[in-house]
C-alpha cells in the first residue's frame, strides 16, 4: 500500500508548493543588517512527524553556540531569531491510513529518515540559491532540530556541528 518512493515524492511535491513563500522570506533575510556579534546563521527545521508538519526558524549565533540578540538602539540592526517558514504540511494522509502508515514507517525507518532529510535539505538549498543566498557573507547552515550535523549552505556539504563551532 505504501512505498518509499511514493512517500518521498509526496514530500517533494508538498514542499514545492511552499517554495515561493520560503524564497520570499529568505530574500527578506538577505536584506537584514546583521549585528557584528553574529558569527553564523542556523536555519533550523522543526519536524512534527505525527502531524506531517515542518517549520523553519533562523537563529543568529556566535561561535560558542549561543544565540545572539541585539540590544542596542539602532533599529536597523538585527540579532535574534525569526520564523522563515510557518508550520506547513509536507505529507497528507487520511486518518484511516495512519496506523498502516506508521507500521510501514517503522519497518523502513532507517531508509526513510535519510531520504526525508535529503528531500528537506535539497528543497531548502534550492530555495536558498533561488533567493540569492550566496550573497550573504555570514556562514549559513541548514540543520534539523536536535541533530548533530549541519548542511553548510556555502560549501553544499554536510558537516559535523563541531566544525561549525570551531
Amino acid at each position: 500500500m505504501f512505498s518509499v518512493d511514493n512517500y518521498i515524492n509526496s514530500i517533494k511535491a508538498n514542499l514545492e508548493k511552499q517554495s515561493e513563500l520560503l524564497e520570499g522570506n529568505l530574500k527578506k533575510i538577505l536584506a537584514y543588517n546583521f549585528s557584528s556579534d553574529i558569527d553564523l546563521l542556523d536555519f533550523t527545521a522543526f519536524i512534527e512527524p505525527t502531524r506531517f508538519e515542518l517549520s523553519i526558524r533562523m537563529f543568529s549565533m556566535d561561535k560558542e553556540a549561543n544565540e545572539v540578540f541585539y540590544e542596542g538602539n539602532d533599529t536597523t540592526v538585527f540579532g535574534g531569531s525569526v520564523a522563515i517558514l510557518p508550520e506547513v504540511e509536507y505529507h497528507q494522509l487520511n486518518d484511516i491510513q495512519l496506523n498502516d502508515f506508521f507500521d510501514f514507517y517503522e519497518q523502513n525507518e532507517e531508509t526513510l529518515v535519510t531520504k526525508e532529510q535529503n528531500a528537506f535539505t535539497d528543497w531548502f538549498r534550492e530555495c536558498w540559491e533561488t533567493a540569492g543566498g550566496e550573497v550573504l557573507h555570514l556562514p549559513s547552515y541548514f540543520v534539523f532540530h536536535d541533530e548533530y550535523k549541519s548542511f553548510d549552505l556555502k560549501r553544499n556539504q554536510w558537516i559535523d556541528d563541531d566544525e561549525k563551532w570551531s
